[in-house]
């Protein structure tokens, strides 16, 4: 107990000294560290540099949990961007396919409507370009609508052409349809002349791909490959218009292969050369081609 005692008082008294002096003591400390630090630069810098050396592993450990951490956030972040610009890609591509498909349908238009101004129509003709709409889908008649008719100038006899050339004439009339009677339809006439020996001819249709020539004098002074254009005769047409080219002679005639492509054509010229006199042949009566359907109206282009 009394030793107890002793302890107690003697670190009474040391605490008492270490407070009452324990300004002193801390001035004297840091006097010394800095004579020490004068006295030897060496010394410091080595144990600087052991405690360095101590701490940077300790540092790199607790470095690496913190370095992952921010890596898996910018991972989780780019991840975000990516989705979001994924959506914006998709949207902009299907923007894109849209306006492709647009572009496609403008460019095809575009070069048929640029064939139509390859076609020299006279000095005197006016012409309505028209689109085509239907076809009469019939075994026996060979025709095509077009979408304008009387409200747009249209009559009947006019004739219509494509870039290449005559593909038929107007033979029928709606205010806002036409229908157009095509050169291999077995109805069709059309006096016509070999261009390169100018012997006249009638074309005439049958149905087929190829009309033939008719009531020619002589097939000597015909060739494949000649062209095949509009005599004027009969009043019908002026002379020159293009029809085709001669694509065979032998037994069965000569055939002519028209220059426009009725099968792919989508605008058409209509055209009229003030001229009304008309060579047809017998008319099919009308049930043959049926009611027609006339078609919505557009607008048609009027130059002269």
């Amino acid at each position: 107990m009394a030793l107890r005692n002793a302890v107690a008082q003697a670190a009474v008294s040391v605490r008492y000294v270490v407070q009452r002096f324990s300004l002193a003591l801390l001035v004297a400390a840091a006097i010394g560290v800095m004579l020490i630090g004068k006295a030897d630069t060496v010394l410091l810098e080595r144990a600087r540099a052991a405690a360095l050396d101590l701490a940077a592993p300790l540092l790199e450990a607790l470095s690496r949990p913190v370095a992952t951490i921010n890596r898996l956030i910018a991972d989780v972040e780019d991840l975000a961007n990516l989705r979001a610009e994924n959506a914006r890609l998709r949207e902009e591509n299907a923007r894109l396919v849209t306006w492709q498909s647009v572009a496609r349908r403008m460019e095809v238009e575009n070069a048929e409507l640029r064939g139509l101004l390859n076609f020299k129509e006279g000095p005197q003709a006016t012409f309505i370009t028209a689109r085509v709409v239907g076809d009469s889908g019939s075994a026996f008649v060979r025709s095509m609508l077009l979408n304008v008719g009387r409200s747009g100038g249209v009559t009947s006899g006019q004739a219509v052409v494509t870039g290449e050339g005559l593909i038929g004439r107007i033979t029928e009339v709606g205010e806002s349809w036409a229908r157009v009677l095509l050169l291999s339809d077995l109805s069709f006439r059309l006096p016509v002349l070999v261009e390169r020996s100018r012997e006249p001819a009638i074309l005439t249709g049958d149905n087929s791909q190829l009309p033939r020539l008719a009531m020619t004098q002589s097939l000597a002074g015909i060739q494949v490959g000649d062209r095949i254009v509009t005599s004027g005769h009969g009043g019908s047409f002026p002379v020159g218009i293009p029809v085709g080219v001669v694509s065979s002679v032998g037994e069965g005639g000569v055939r002519v292969k028209p220059l426009g492509d009725v099968l792919r054509v989508e605008f058409v010229r209509v055209v009229d050369y003030g001229i009304t006199g008309l060579v047809t042949g017998p008319a099919p009566p009308p049930e043959v081609y049926g009611p027609p359907a006339p078609p919505p109206r557009a607008a048609a282009t009027k130059a002269r």
